[in-house]
This record gives structure tokens, sequence and C-alpha cells, in this order.
């Protein structure tokens, strides 16, 4: 598999696009006036204690102030055994310092923990804990217990160190100079926070976690990238600065993009970025997709559609089903989906075919940088899973709710705001003695009124023997509208 990563660079915004095989598998977007916080250090105060919740709100100078639940508090070293009560653990107006795991998402503040996590290229470094450990994407054992033994040396040889180590799934393959000269890094980095925080005020950024384009390079790049392609001069010098400092065999790959030709228009990212808008994914076998974002959680309805295949019913459900699995794991990451996601897959009722569905689905979901959890095909025919949210997925990020159906999706009908005119004005020549009505309402409202309910319109004028006139207003939606009396 050949990847290769495009940046586009601009004053307010950059985009990031990781492309695998020439197909457009993620996109991710920061903005300059709202970049995203997971990763950032903060001296926060507690602002509120929830014992009922076992959870404390904090402020870390944001604007919503910050959830911190109980189970995200270390004390001491991260060694001893802790309290689970949260009184026990925090008290009203007290500092703490802590970083964010989640971003603001809705109206949900940001997620923290106090167990502060700094990572680099091969390793993560976590001051609180004393352990060594492999990340889980590194499967070959052999290779596991190398990089634990290389991990273990470097903690015992640093009387600095005072903390646990990660191996990154970048690690896999890398020798122990390079895993050193990372731990030196993370460790100067830890220190120049420890020295901040001790003149630092509450609700002040300590640590500020990378640009776009950095993360990229530190957290995006695997064995199979070959290109990293940016469009700024500057930031290109920038991220070639950096991976000469930090990741030297990556320094060949990172390229200036001077096409006039946009970096997006390469591989059609940009088509593709306003196809993950839509709800309606087309398969190439002629069944699709339909996907519903909510607060709560997202559903993938899965349609045969013109697909009939060549044999028999159970043998096109098979093939849309498996045609379906692999899309739906590119689609979760392109468009970013967290949370709980239930996937409707057509009804098979060869357990065979299931268990083949159900492991595409997982062999796609493996280069997934997102965490995620799969049950197996429940009696009802649906899968369940969770993927990992740290940030706002691609819709929320480009998008905001319609101001005329507020998110519903809906729109009443003409027909129905006619009925419910006809009940307003009926309300109010009850309550009011009025002379003549007038009603304001959007065009195609005031079209429908003059046409396919003229013969109503007339009998409701004649029943209350007063005369209504009607207003077309360009600036009202279909729902909207207004009895006036005259």
């Amino acid at each position: 598999m050949s990847e290769e990563i495009l940046v586009n660079v601009t004053p307010p915004e950059t985009r990031v696009a990781v492309i695998e095989n020439g197909v457009v598998q993620e996109v991710i977007i920061e903005r300059a006036r709202r970049r995203g916080l997971v990763g950032n250090v903060y001296q926060g105060r507690v602002s509120r204690v929830l014992p009922g919740m076992q959870a404390a709100f904090v402020d870390i100078g944001l604007d919503r102030a910050a959830f911190l639940h109980a189970s995200d508090i270390l004390t001491g070293s991260g060694r001893e055994p802790r309290s689970d009560a949260i009184t026990d653990l925090v008290r009203e107006g007290g500092d703490l310092l802590v970083q964010v795991v989640k971003d603001p998402l809705g109206t949900k503040g940001a997620r923290l923990t106090t167990n502060i996590s700094i990572p680099s290229r091969y390793l993560v470094y976590m001051p609180a804990l004393s352990n060594v450990g492999v990340s889980q994407k590194i499967e070959d054992e052999a290779e596991r217990q190398r990089l634990r033994e290389i991990l273990a040396a470097l903690a015992g040889h640093s009387e600095q160190l005072g903390g646990g180590l990660i191996a990154r799934t970048a690690a896999e393959g890398s020798d122990a100079a390079a895993l050193q000269a990372d731990r030196d890094f993370l460790l100067r980095l830890w220190h120049a926070i420890q020295d901040r925080c001790r003149n630092a005020l509450p609700g002040q950024l300590i640590h500020e976690d990378l640009p776009l384009v950095l993360r990229a390079l530190r957290d995006l790049v695997g064995p199979a990238v070959e290109k990293i392609r940016i469009d700024s001069r500057e930031s290109w010098e920038r991220a070639a600065r950096f991976a000469e400092e930090l990741i030297p065999n990556l320094q060949a790959a990172v390229e200036y993009y001077p096409g006039e030709r946009p970096i997006f228009d390469l591989y059609a990212v940009e088509d593709e970025i306003q196809k993950a808008l839509q709800r309606k994914v087309e398969l190439k076998s002629g069944g699709h997709l339909v996907i519903d974002q909510t607060e709560a959680m997202t559903t993938i309805d899965v349609n045969t559609g013109a697909f009939v295949g060549h044999r028999n019913l159970e043998e096109t459900i098979f093939k849309t089903n498996l045609e379906a699995a692999q899309t739906i794991c590119r689609q979760l990451r392109l468009r970013n989906l967290g949370g709980m996601i239930i996937i409707d897959f057509i009804d098979m009722t060869d357990d065979e075919h299931k268990r083949q569905v159900l492991r595409a689905l997982e062999k796609c979901l493996a280069r997934d940088h997102a965490k995620t959890h799969i049950t197996e095909v429940s009696s009802l025919g649906l899968v369940e899973m969770t993927r990992k949210r740290t940030r706002e997925s691609l819709e929320h990020v480009l998008c905001e709710p319609c101001p005329h159906c507020r998110g519903r999706g809906t729109l009443k009908t003409a027909e129905t705001t006619c009925y419910e005119i006809f009940r307003e004005i009926l309300r109010e020549w009850r309550q009011y003695d009025v002379e003549s009505l007038l009603v304001l309402a959007s065009p195609d409202v005031i079209d429908r009124l003059l046409d396919e309910e003229s013969t109503h319109f007339a009998e409701l004028e004649q029943f209350i023997g007063k005369p209504i006139k009607l207003q077309a207003e360009a600036l009202y939606n279909q729902e909207h509208y207004d009895v006036v009396l005259i």
C-alpha cells in the first residue's frame, strides 16, 4: 500500500488529506480562530464539584467550564491506591494541572485528565506513571518484546525520567538511538512545562500541542507514506526543519508543492469533502448507504438499491454488505464520526456470510488511527461499535444547523402551514373583536392559499364574516407565518 499526505495551508485554515492507493481516506481541518485543544495542558481551577456525578467542572480559561471525571484523576505519583470519591480528590477553588483529551463538542465542554501524556514521533511520556508499554497496533510479539526491553533500559538509565514510556505504532522497527533521542526531547519538554507551572495563573495555557502541519508529520506518517506535499513555502520550511530535528528519515519525503493546480484538486479531495457532507453514499455495486449523525449516535443503513446480483438474493445481500463494510470504514475516517455507531446491514441468513462481513469490517478498521470496538451481529441484525472521538466531525467543522429546520432535516409542508393558519385565524376571531385580518407567510404558502386551498380559504372568510388579506414575505420560511389583527 502506498500513502501520500497533502497539506493545504492558507492564513485562516490548514487542511490535511491522507491518500491511500489514490483514494482519500481522511481529512483533517484546523481553523486559526478555532484550533483544537486536544493535547493542550492548562493550569486549571476547580469551579464546582458534583458528588452525584463523581465529577468536577474546571475553569481552564474557555467560554465553558471543562469536565473532569473522578476516574481521570491520578493522586500523588499515580502509583498509590486512590479514593474513588470526587470530594476526596479535589476541592472547590483548588488548582491542578490538567490536559484536554476531548475538544468541546456541541453543548459539551472539553473533557480533561490529570494523567498528562506528551507524545513525540515514537514515544509517549506519562510523568505520573512508572510502567513501559507498546502500542496494541504493533502485533508482532518479537518486536513488542524488543521495544519493551529498549524502553525498560531507557527508563532505568535515566534518573530524571520519573515517569512511564509507551512506544507508539511509528516506533516499529526503530533503533535504540532514535528512541533515546525521542526520550531526551520529551524530558526537556516536560521540564519546560514544570517550569512554566510554577508561576502560572488559573486558566493559563501551559503547553500547546503542535499546529496541524507538524502534528500530521508526528502522528499520521507511517512506513507506507511516500510523500508529504505542502503547498505553502513557509509551512514547508517549518516542516522540513521539524523533520530534520526530530524525524531525519522523513526529511526526504517532505516536499514543497508549487503547482498552479490547487493541491486538493489532486485525487479529487475537494469533491470527496463535498460528498462526505451528504447523507447518501453510493456503492459501486449499485447499492447505497444512508448515514445520519445525531448528538447521541450515528446510524448507518445499508441498502441494495439497484444491485440484483447474478445468482440469488442471498449472494446479492452478501456482496452488498461486503462492499458496504469497506466503504463504512472509509466514511468513518473521512467524516471523523465518533462515539456510538449503529450499522444496519441487510439481513443475512448465512452465519458464514455474517462472519465474513464482520471480519472485513475489522480488517479495514485496523488501519484507522482512532481506537474502535465492534460487537457481533445482534439478533436484530445490527452491528454496534464505538470509535474514539477526540475532535469534532467534518460536518460539525464545516456546517451549522439549518436556520429554517433547526437541524431537524425537515420542514412542515406548505399544506400543513395553511391549516395552521386557518386554526390561528379562528382562534384570533373568537378572542378579539376585529375588523379584518392580515396573514403574512412565505410565497409558497400564500400561493397555496390562493390556489389549492382557495375554496377552504373562501369558506373560512365567509364563516367569520371578516375580510382576510394575504401578503407574501420573501424572508419567511415555509413554517413561519403571522396573523395580524387590523
